[in-house]
């Protein structure tokens, strides 16, 4: 009799055993941020959705793979899905760094309209390589901290700046100051052991990483929005039945707009927690305004030179829906 119980039991486990997949997704951000409190939303809906047919283990703060490692993890199937910021693989194709090209697109609309028009091409780009777009979510804008005060972008030269993609430290190279490519995990330490003397990052990472422990100047810039995208790997994505597929891919779409709201929405809040602890926060910045918009003219005819037809097509179409 408990030989036929067992036998019962066996049958009417397996076949949910057998069902079930299990991804991982890492972050090279911390827990406490904005984006990934969006990705464990996107995991817990994909598991209601799906009715516990896919179930996403993520994994926050480079634990499983450092940030700039991600991406190819997911490109070889060492891991099934992921998140980084799509800029650091400008290196590999320059639409990467569509975003991330200073005073292009400086406000949540004109970086939508961007992120919009962008997207098609890629997916392509991404689909190449073995990977699936599921949804993107950008930073608040990259402002300007400082250890000391800044009157002009002369005031950066012979300065170590934090560089963290192509862009940045090409701006640095501009104003004559050291690149140093550090990922924002390691910054705090960086800061305190004196390898960095400033840096463009978003009013978020001043808040999640504690930065305001270590720099007491912020300058509203505003420079770009860069954006981080959720990949899974293409071949894990279409061995999934067509039911959970479209699970997926409904929850990535709520999560890539919530996540805009969110990002949005926090933004003003982080500024006011920066002058909370202590920074001087600059809202104005009109003069370093202006002298990163001349930088930004010139890295956009740069970016233009090595983009090719699918660049200038998305520049062209996006002049042509946020004229200036």
């Amino acid at each position: 009799m408990k030989t036929w119980i067992a036998a019962t039991l066996a049958v009417a486990i397996t076949p949910f055993a057998q069902a079930q997949t299990k991804w991982d997704l890492p972050s090279g951000y911390a827990v406490n941020t904005f984006q990934v409190q969006n990705l464990q939303w996107f995991a817990d809906e994909v598991d209601k959705a799906s009715a516990g047919k896919l179930k996403i283990t993520l994994h926050p703060g480079a634990s499983l793979y450092k940030a700039n490692e991600i991406k190819r993890a997911v490109q070889t199937g060492q891991t099934q899905a992921g998140e980084f910021i799509l800029s650091g693989a400008a290196n590999e194709n320059p639409l990467f760094g569509i975003d991330s090209i200073p005073f292009l697109a400086t406000t949540y609309a004109e970086a939508r309209k961007l992120n919009d028009i962008a997207n098609p091409y890629l997916e392509k780009l991404l689909a190449g390589q073995n990977l699936k777009l599921l949804y993107t979510v950008p930073w608040p804008g990259q402002s300007l901290y400082s250890k000391k005060p800044l009157a002009s972008m002369q005031d950066l030269k012979g300065s170590k700046m934090r560089a963290y993609n192509p862009a940045t430290t090409r701006v640095a190279e501009y104003v004559g100051a050291q690149p140093v490519t550090i990922q924002l995990a390691e910054l705090p330490q960086a800061l305190a052991t004196g390898s960095v003397d400033n840096f463009l990052t978003s009013s978020a990472s001043g808040v999640d990483s504690k930065l305001y422990e270590h720099v007491k100047y912020f300058y509203d810039v505003n420079a770009w929005l860069p954006r981080n995208a959720v990949v899974v790997n293409l071949k894990t994505f279409d061995a999934l039945d067509k039911a959970t597929q479209a699970a997926v891919l409904k929850v990535a779409q709520a999560a890539g707009e919530r996540g805009w709201k969110m990002s949005d929405q926090k933004d003003d809040e982080y500024l006011k927690e920066l002058s909370a602890k202590g920074m001087q926060v600059d809202r104005g910045s009109d003069t370093l305004k202006r002298e990163l918009k001349v930088i930004g003219g010139r890295m956009t005819i740069e970016w233009l030179k090595t983009a090719g037809d699918d660049g200038r097509a998305i520049i062209d179409a996006y002049r042509a829906a946020v004229p200036r």
